[in-house]
């Protein structure tokens, strides 16, 4: 049976729908660094999550292809995430969603080296005819942090993000956006299929102690 995150990790991935405090391990990625409103059809951000999902699947097929990947093992391909910034702002504000600036990105298995991720970006941009040359092979070390299942549009996030300052306040932690810390979105549901009112989102915000 193919290794899923999700259940492996519930702890980074199913959140309950009130705050808690985690600690998140050092990760890799693939990644894309983007601008702009993520709703634009045409938009930095939707062409990003192309790139993300190439790659992310041609490295989950390699088993079937001619690189052998040393410790490879079958995997869900895990659920797409979003780091989020804009200039002058601390958090996000959801009324200018045009001066985002964005890190999408894809959790890679620990088995996957720089070497085999740079393959994965020549095969996937020669097979699935992409431009692939943004992606880029991305370790984020979260450290502390507070999360919170949001379940409901993304417009409606704001509330959810209130509850989880009040809780870091109450706890004796500040929120810490800052730094290269940044506001992180875990999208456990496509976007595409699914009413805003039943989408879910992990929401996390790293803190340090006030």
């Amino acid at each position: 049976m193919a290794f899923d995150f999700k259940k492996e990790y519930k702890e980074f991935y199913l959140p309950p729908q009130k705050p808690v405090l985690v600690k998140v391990p050092k990760m890799n990625y693939i990644a894309v660094k983007g601008k702009g409103d993520p709703n634009a059809e045409d938009g930095e951000y939707k062409q990003s999550i192309s790139v993300l999902y190439a790659l992310a699947y041609t490295v989950k097929m390699s088993k079937k292809g001619s690189r052998e990947i040393e410790g490879y093992f079958d995997f869900v391909v895990p659920p797409l995430e979003g780091l989020w910034r804009q200039e002058g702002v601390a958090g996000v504000d959801y009324s200018r969603k045009d001066k985002f600036e964005f890190i999408s990105m894809i959790r890679l298995p620990d088995f996957v080296t720089l070497s085999d991720f740079e393959w994965a970006r020549e095969e996937a941009a020669k097979k699935k005819k992409l431009d692939t040359s943004k992606a880029e092979f991305f370790t984020y070390d979260e450290g502390l942090c507070v999360q919170c299942m949001h379940i409901g549009s993304f417009d409606d996030e704001p509330a959810t993000v209130a509850l989880m300052q009040d809780f870091i306040t109450a706890e004796g932690y500040e929120t810490d956006l800052d730094g290269g810390r940044l506001h992180h979105e875990i999208y456990l549901s496509d976007a595409r299929k699914t009413e805003p009112a039943k989408l879910k989102t992990v929401i996390r915000h790293p803190v340090r102690k006030a």
